[in-house]
């Protein structure tokens, strides 16, 4: 959900990024395993692993080890960590790589599942991601893709210049080649990669005040704007000031009894003809 300039993630992968994705997988994974609705013994590739923390998730669901594909040493390293912490190393099978390319060319074909949540929006070209999932999977296998579209992003009552502040963070997507409201496009994109679009659905991410989450998503959205502070800032997006007193609007948001924040990840599922 983050920016990335020249091909790194803006927020970085120091142990701060770390607890704010482990946190949104807290709230995101249970909504995500039941959409997947896996039945067990599925062969899974998980594309952008990250932390691992949902691809032990459908490696349980499955009974069967995932394989995780990430670019970031930094990210497996954790990954592996807390796979040990938790007695699940067994689950995950880690390899560091690139979305693009997939998997090895002798495992094409092979899986039953390719999977992929918050990595097209990253990419500068999500088909060739979504068409290397396509070469993963054999034929009647599916396709899974989950990612933001930033605008459907609601707070009421809307804080003070939280608007343009989330607007000059999709902005700086754009100023790197990215795609913020890549969500939209995920049936689409399933399509021109040769899939069968079989299904589509919204993954509630959204709380009120009085709800524990409430908190939890105003945090992580003040964390990803304060990540991307050189993006909107450097790049003349918004004044100093202006990001400033708007970030602090946004923290002040948390406390409201009355707030509310409405937000959905898009899901899009198709399968190999």
């Amino acid at each position: 959900m983050g920016v990335q300039r020249g091909g790194n993630y803006l927020h970085g992968t120091d142990p701060e990024e770390q607890a704010r994705l482990s946190s949104l997988n807290d709230l995101l994974n249970r909504a995500a395993l039941r959409e997947l609705g896996l039945r067990g013994g599925e062969k899974i590739v998980d594309f952008g692993a990250g932390l691992g923390q949902l691809t032990r998730d459908m490696a349980r669901a499955a009974g069967a080890p995932v394989v995780g594909i990430e670019r970031s040493p930094q990210q497996i390293a954790e990954a592996r960590r807390q796979a040990k912490d938790a007695g699940e190393e067994s689950l995950l099978l880690l390899r560091q790589g690139d979305v693009q390319e997939g998997v090895a060319r002798s495992e094409e074909g092979t899986y039953d599942l390719a999977h992929a949540r918050f990595v097209l929006e990253h990419v500068p070209d999500p088909l060739v991601v979504v068409r290397s999932m396509m070469r993963a999977v054999r034929p009647g296998g599916r396709v899974v893709l989950q990612d933001d579209d930033h605008d459907i992003l609601r707070l009421w009552p809307e804080p003070l210049g939280v608007r343009a502040l989330w607007a000059a963070y999709m902005r700086a997507f754009d100023r790197v080649g990215n795609d913020p409201y890549v969500g939209r496009r995920l049936v689409e994109l399933l399509h021109a990669a040769g899939a069968r679009p079989t299904r589509s659905n919204f993954l509630f991410f959204g709380a009120c005040a009085g709800e524990k989450a409430f908190a939890q998503l105003v945090d992580n959205m003040a964390s990803l704007v304060l990540g991307a502070r050189e993006a909107i800032v450097g790049d003349g997006l918004l004044p100093t000031s202006v990001f400033d007193s708007s970030l602090a609007e946004l923290r002040h948001f948390r406390d409201r009894p009355d707030g509310a924040f409405w937000y959905a990840v898009s899901w899009a599922e198709g399968t190999k003809p």
